[in-house]
């Protein structure tokens, strides 16, 4: 089914498609762990700004040099053990994707980074014994979790070794044993989003205090303890009373909210329109961006 897969990452060859946000960042995390990586974008000013942002990340300057650039998706490919691809998106795009690569790496495990979409879709095309999923969050290079995610198809023995090259890369992997969609971490996270956006909405607060409450209340003690720990600390018994009481009144709706799609229906899309649920004037998208840097660098035990 898969070509002889090394033990190493040092041994393993990686072709990321597409240089964008995600894209140039995961090669940059496999070229440091000392793979040889291939970063391919059909736009070559895509590609050339991609690998300017990923040399900016790379700790070891001479990483750099273990990573091609291929505007070519046949020489991307070529010889690789590992394809990851980061394209927009789209699950038709992906799926054009997923098609093409099958047949041009038949020996390769084919994954993808969407963050919500079923793998199922994606690899819909292709051989689905070598599709999985690698959920990275942004930005990759900081974030150690990633996200495996098998589907009814997926070989276990892919979704084993990916996870020990994860692991070699410096990566914290762990295992969605179902494909649904959003698998663990968006899923978490667009329901407290749901509940944010409906408590603007319905004028219990504005939308700058949802963030303080977060960011000064429990948001502090999510990286010591997270909300399963959490319940089983302050006792199971409480949770239950708390939940009994609380979830009538949580928002349950199915589409999104009204007050998203007004935004976004007058092209306030957040910092890079200038305004979206808050205002951004000019620095502030850069001040959030050192803020979420130097959070995201404390070392980590």
């Amino acid at each position: 089914m898969v070509n002889a897969l090394p033990d190493r990452v040092r041994d393993t060859r990686v072709a990321v498609l597409g240089a964008g946000l995600m894209g140039h960042a995961i090669a940059g995390v496999f070229a440091g762990a000392g793979s040889q990586v291939s970063l391919f974008d059909p736009y070559e000013p895509a590609l050339r700004r991609g690998l300017a942002d990923m040399r900016r990340q790379l700790r070891d300057p001479e990483a750099a040099g273990r990573v091609t650039p291929c505007s070519e998706l046949p020489d991307a490919v070529a010889g690789a053990h590992l394809v990851i691809e980061a394209v927009p998106e789209r699950l038709e795009l992906k799926q054009r994707v997923f098609a093409e690569v099958s047949d041009l790496a038949p020996g390769a495990v084919l994954a993808t980074n969407t963050s919500v979409l079923k793998i199922t879709e994606v690899g819909r095309e292709a051989d689905r014994r070598r599709v999985l999923g690698t959920h990275w969050f942004n930005p990759p290079h900081l974030v150690p979790l990633v996200e495996v995610v098998e589907s009814d198809a997926t070989d276990p023995s892919c979704v084993t070794w990916v996870m020990e090259v994860l692991r070699q890369a410096g990566k914290l992997p762990v295992h969605v044993r179902r494909d649904v969609p959003g698998f663990i971490g968006n899923r978490l996270q667009h329901a407290m989003w749901r509940e944010a956006l409906h408590l603007v909405e319905t004028g219990v607060c504005d939308a700058e205090t949802i963030d303080l409450v977060v960011r000064n209340g429990f948001g502090l003690r999510l990286p010591a303890m997270g909300p399963i720990e959490n319940a089983d600390y302050v006792g199971l018994d409480l949770v239950l009373a708390v939940h009994a009481y609380l979830f009538p009144h949580l928002c349950r709706d199915e589409e999104p909210s009204r007050l998203l799609r007004d935004a976004v229906d007058a092209g306030h899309l957040g910092a890079k329109t200038g305004a979206g649920l808050l205002a951004w004037p000019p620095g502030r998208q850069e001040e959030a961006r050192n803020r979420l840097d130097a959070q995201l660098n404390v070392p980590r035990g």
